[in-house]
């Protein structure tokens, strides 16, 4: 089967095409335990590491990349894009700007965390439509993308409800910042980006405004942030 290599939410339009064409779509964002390359700065998102490292195993499998270039991604996105492309990758620049908000019904549901960030960027190639009961009166928020490693998402209780850019991503608006930016009052909230991540900035300064706890972590999660995690999980209950 035909294999093309994507990161971030690339347009609709772009992944109806290649789908239609029989490709099978690997996600380069994903951490599959494989080293990272020495090409990139240690001071780099480890997200955009993945990006890099998968591109170099996969090479010989994927015909093509989508890469989100724009602010539905990062500027690193664009970056990399670059890079690949000078490696000799055949990269598609693309940038999702789509502005017709749908619902969020897994971001509002009760299921696992990890469940339900899990579902919806897998949504991204294939739509998902299950029948979900939306959390009543919920305590808790994770604001942010999805982190390198779930394990920081254990502690939450299943009606916490997802917000920031993984919101924005199940809204089918990755690059629209009032979604990203929404944050509901009287809800306690974890903020979240990877560390050296530009998202970091708006993570700080949302966390502080709604006093909420703001979590960066680089590739895996060291017992002091799930420790912080936890206890604010506790003390907010």
């Amino acid at each position: 089967m035909k294999k093309i290599g994507y990161y971030g939410y690339p347009p609709d339009s772009f992944i109806k095409y290649y789908k239609e064409r029989g490709y099978e779509f690997i996600d380069l964002d994903i951490d599959y335990n494989k080293p990272n390359v020495d090409i990139l700065p240690k001071t780099t998102c480890q997200i955009i590491k993945n990006i890099l490292t998968n591109a170099l195993t996969y090479k010989d499998e994927i015909e093509k990349i989508i890469a989100t270039t724009g602010k539905d991604k990062c500027d690193n996105g664009f970056f990399v894009a670059k890079i690949l492309k000078n490696l000799g990758f055949d990269v598609i620049f693309t940038e999702n700007t789509n502005k017709i908000r749908k619902e969020t019904p897994i971001s509002d549901s009760i299921l696992p965390l990890a469940e339900k960030i899990d579902l919806i960027m897998k949504s991204i190639i294939t739509p998902i439509s299950i029948d979900l009961k939306r959390a009543e009166n919920p305590k808790f928020g994770f604001w942010g993308v999805p982190p390198n490693d779930f394990s920081i998402l254990e502690f939450f209780p299943e009606d916490t409800i997802v917000l920031g850019w993984v919101r924005a991503v199940e809204a089918s608006v990755p690059s629209d910042i009032d979604v990203e930016l929404y944050v509901p009052e009287n809800l306690k909230v974890v903020f979240f980006a990877q560390s050296f991540c530009s998202k970091s900035m708006l993570a700080k300064f949302l966390a502080e405004k709604y006093n909420g706890l703001f979590i960066d972590l680089d590739r895996n999660a060291t017992s002091s942030i799930k420790a912080k995690i936890e206890a604010f999980i506790r003390l907010n209950r």
